[in-house]
């Protein structure tokens, strides 16, 4: 074969490739062009569906079927996708194969880079039925949810109300006679033997408290409903030549308030009369009393002698403290029957009754120490729990009555029996209350208690205790007796021994300090 005739076969084939070539390029591009094309098409239709899809199904009810929201989807892109092939088709498309763009002759730019979120046509068409699980799997996640959510809300309210009776029964196991077991407490002195051989020799006659002190009362809690309060004792030790008071103050206030009025009581007395001041408070005037030494001893040192607290609840009381106590069973509607009886009947102060819980007394007296040189004398009895006294009705307590109506017969004789008609005596079963209260105290606590305060509590840091063998209540100062007892020394006579001794402890320290 000659060399033209191999160059010119060269040739052929050389340019067959070329053609083969050109047409494989050829056909893969305008198939490529048409596969975007057709992608272009219907996935801009399926995007613009599944926007009215979700503006559908947020602006409907949930309730709408599955069914009608396809069929609408469908009709729509049928429409948008006629409408789209029509417009495509007028305009001739070229496409730069540098960018990746569509350009038709009315300059509009169809981007074919779709972004990675732009999931193909037949992804999101198989995507409906996942669409459908996903709905039915939230449903199933709900009707689950609820059940769910009202267990754990049973389980809270259970847990609560375990929580409201355990401290319920708990009650003041933890708090009655802390003072006994705090640390940096001073330690009590047993005075019971002492005192039983004073009261001896004031039966016998020998009286030996001196009148160079004022003698200052201070009643308890409810006093001013009492009028007869200590007032069998100021008599008594009036017709004795001693100066003797009764703390007017209002003994439904609180502690602070009371304790800022008898600050005041004193200096009055001390400036009157130019004699210090002897206090003995029953029951909450003793708390009071101690609250006005230890908040202003620096402006009552020198003009106070003593202080005897007689069945104080010092370091508070179970009565109080199982009343008010919060998180126990219907706390809050115990409150509020309590601000009822005593704000709104009796005209005082919640705090009053607050003020004798355990918790406001444990800070109270870790604030405010009483001081050491202050002669201190506490005393705290037992009550009766015997059948007998369940069912006695012998005590009588005096009750004020100021809205009872009588008549006046407009002369003075009338005007005093009115008077005197508001202050009637009124026949209650106080030994009995007492009684109950203090078998619950027992019986609960295991405690011994005089009905209100138990003994431990009573027993102020650093004083010296007096506890007597007689059964007495704590309305044991309040009631008086139509049955006297002429072996048994009354509350007058202990008052007085009381006194004496607190005297006696007065001189012992000045003579300690020397």
């Amino acid at each position: 074969m000659k060399s033209t005739d191999r160059f010119d076969y060269l040739g052929f084939f050389s340019s067959m490739d070329a053609i083969f070539t050109r047409l494989l390029t050829l056909s893969t591009c305008i198939t490529r062009r048409f596969i975007c094309f057709i992608e272009n098409l219907v996935l801009q239709d399926v995007n613009r569906c599944s926007e009215d899809w979700v503006t559908i199904s947020s602006e409907q009810h949930p309730r709408y079927s599955t069914q009608r929201i396809c069929k609408s989807i469908l009709e729509e892109c049928s429409s948008s996708s006629n409408s789209y092939i029509a417009n495509t088709v007028r305009g001739r498309r070229t496409r730069d194969l540098r960018t990746g763009l569509f350009v038709n002759t009315s300059s509009e730019v169809i981007e074919t880079n779709y972004r990675h979120q732009d999931i193909p046509f037949i992804f999101q068409w198989s995507m409906l039925p996942l669409f459908g699980l996903q709905l039915a799997w939230r449903l199933a996640l709900a009707s689950w949810r609820c059940p769910f959510y009202y267990i754990r809300c049973a389980q809270v309210q259970v847990r609560s109300i375990t929580s409201r009776v355990r401290k319920t029964l708990r009650g003041s196991s933890d708090d009655i006679g802390w003072l006994q077991h705090t640390p940096g407490m001073a330690p009590v002195e047993d005075g019971t033997t002492r005192f039983l051989e004073v009261l001896e020799a004031i039966r016998n006659g020998d009286h030996t408290l001196p009148n160079s002190f004022v003698y200052l009362l201070i009643p308890g809690l409810f006093s001013n409903h009492g009028p007869l309060y200590f007032v069998a004792t100021k008599k008594f030790f009036s017709k004795k030549g001693v100066a003797c008071h009764i703390a007017k103050i209002h003994s439904e206030a609180s502690v602070e308030h009371n304790a800022w009025e008898l600050k005041q009581y004193i200096e009055e007395l001390y400036w009157g009369s130019g004699k210090r001041v002897m206090l003995l408070g029953h029951s909450k005037g003793g708390v009071d009393a101690a609250a006005a030494l230890s908040i202003y001893w620096h402006d009552l040192k020198g003009k106070v002698a003593g202080l005897a607290l007689v069945q104080s609840p010092y370091g508070g009381t179970p009565i109080a403290s199982d009343i008010l106590r919060e998180g126990q069973i219907a706390d809050k509607e115990t409150r509020m029957i309590m601000e009822l009886i005593l704000c709104k009947l009796i005209k005082g102060d919640i705090r009053a009754l607050e003020d004798l819980t355990y918790d406001k007394r444990k800070e109270f007296i870790m604030n405010h120490k009483l001081p050491e040189e202050i002669p201190l004398i506490s005393f705290h009895s037992e009550a009766s729990v015997a059948p007998g006294v369940l069912a006695t009705m012998t005590h009588i307590a005096h009750a004020e009555l100021p809205w009872l109506p009588l008549p006046d017969f407009g002369n003075e004789e009338s005007d005093n029996l009115v008077q005197a008609g508001r202050q009637v005596p009124v026949v209650i079963p106080l030994s009995a209350a007492m009684a109950v209260s203090a078998l619950h105290l027992q019986l609960r606590y295991g405690e011994k208690s005089d009905g209100v305060v138990t003994c431990r509590d009573a027993e102020v840091p650093g004083s010296v205790v007096v506890r007597p063998n007689r059964k007495l209540d704590h309305a044991w100062m309040v009631y008086s007796s139509g049955k006297k007892n002429p072996i048994e020394a009354d509350a007058c006579e202990m008052c007085e021994a009381l006194l004496t001794m607190l005297v006696q402890l007065g001189k012992m320290k000045k003579q300690e300090q020397k």
